[in-house]
């Protein structure tokens, strides 16, 4: 059969869990679903406003393949400013979202074999193109301390093929954050061994607490440090495909080849769209997430489930380990018997949770969590 002359590195890739349970959650009638992470608002008009602008200019020819050099003038302002990132415009490539972000980043750094650890819980994403890539992603279990990284794990899995680490905080699926001795264990970990840090940084934007503090900060190990970011999150953006990945130059001036030859550039009436977003001030969506935090975290406590508690982006991680139930059957069980959809943990490398998101509707938010509170009231029965 033909198929079997496919490229091997196909056959070990997975399905993402996350869309599988909300395509399950849409076959079941009236069933809630708190799967995706797609923010319940609609893009902000000025984005809007300035795409239709853009298109009725009959801006929809070839672009750069990076992006358009106003784009990657103003992104590399927002990381210098905003962010303390000092980069310039020609350091920037302008991806089809944080996805071909990452793609680029770990098909630049991979040759076969090596292998890039990844923190868990992670989004598969991680795994599985580190598999395209023909990579051994490496599980370094961070939830026993407290979601903090210290250089005795890091010795504990770092080897001679090990290329990387990626780096995402906050975190999907915790909403954790790594505090400032993580990132230094990081640090120190990547000067000593010669590594890369990816840092997937798309939920910056949305932060509940003081003291954040990025990886990128650290301005000895520039070289060796790729951001992956996203316009989806912040912004009520995730079908715009928009992101942008940053580097050294050196390194970015051969991993734009690879952006060039699998995508040629991201769409030409979005370039000027993502300059309006970057001036836009999310706080009215980040306050409603921060207010819908402090909903469900209490919800979930009360319900008797120990969760950790998020400081960024908009999930939930409770623990379901104590009613006997891998996770994948105790969310397919709640579709059928409650009505309620949520992600497995085994689809972050934590088979005792479930993720739940919180940027949907207050009503949706609130019938979601009776269902989960009757569900496991059944459970307890048993």
């Amino acid at each position: 059969m033909m198929r079997d002359r496919l490229n091997s590195a196909v056959y070990d890739l997975k399905r993402s869990a996350i869309r599988e349970f909300a395509k399950l959650a849409k076959e079941t009638p009236g069933c809630i679903s708190l799967t995706l992470g797609e923010p319940d608002f609609n893009t902000p008009d000025p984005v809007a406003e300035q795409a239709k602008a853009s298109l009725d200019a009959h801006e929809t020819h070839y672009i750069e393949n990076n992006g358009l050099r106003e784009l990657r003038e103003r992104i590399a302002r927002f990381e210098t400013e905003k962010n303390g990132f000092g980069c310039d415009q020609s350091q920037v490539i302008v991806t089809a979202g944080a996805t071909e972000a990452l793609l680029v980043a770990l098909m630049g750094i991979i040759e076969p074999g090596d292998e890039i650890v990844v923190p868990t819980p992670a989004f598969v994403l991680y795994e599985e193109i580190v598999k395209l890539c023909r990579g051994v992603p490496v599980h370094m279990d961070i939830s026993g301390s407290g979601f903090r990284i210290t250089a005795d794990m890091l010795e504990s899995v770092i080897t001679d093929r090990t290329k990387g680490i990626v780096l995402n905080s906050p975190n999907n699926p915790t909403g954790t954050i790594l505090d400032k001795e993580s990132l230094r264990a990081v640090h120190d970990a990547a000067l000593k061994h010669d590594i890369f840090v990816i840092c997937d940084d798309v939920y910056r934007q949305l932060i509940y607490t003081d003291g954040y503090h990025s990886f990128t900060e650290f301005k000895d190990v520039r070289d060796r440090t790729l951001l992956v970011q996203s316009f989806s999150k912040p912004y009520a953006m995730t079908g715009w495909r928009m992101g942008y990945l940053i580097a050294a130059p050196d390194i970015k001036e051969r991993l734009e080849l690879i952006h060039q030859f699998s995508v040629v550039s991201t769409p030409a009436p979005f370039q000027k769209a993502a300059i309006a977003a970057l001036d836009f001030d999310p706080v009215e969506l980040k306050d409603t997430y921060s207010r819908r935090r402090a909903y469900m975290l209490g919800r979930l406590r009360a319900m008797g489930l120990d969760v950790p508690e998020p400081q960024g982006a908009f999930y939930m991680f409770p623990d379901i380990g104590k009613y006997g139930i891998d996770s994948a059957t105790f969310c397919r069980r709640m579709i059928a018997e409650a009505g309620l959809a949520a992600t497995p943990g085994s689809c972050f490398g934590s088979d005792d949770h479930i993720r739940l998101t919180y940027c949907y509707s207050d009503g949706q938010l609130k019938e979601g969590l009776d269902r989960l509170e009757s569900f496991i009231r059944t459970l307890e029965v048993k």
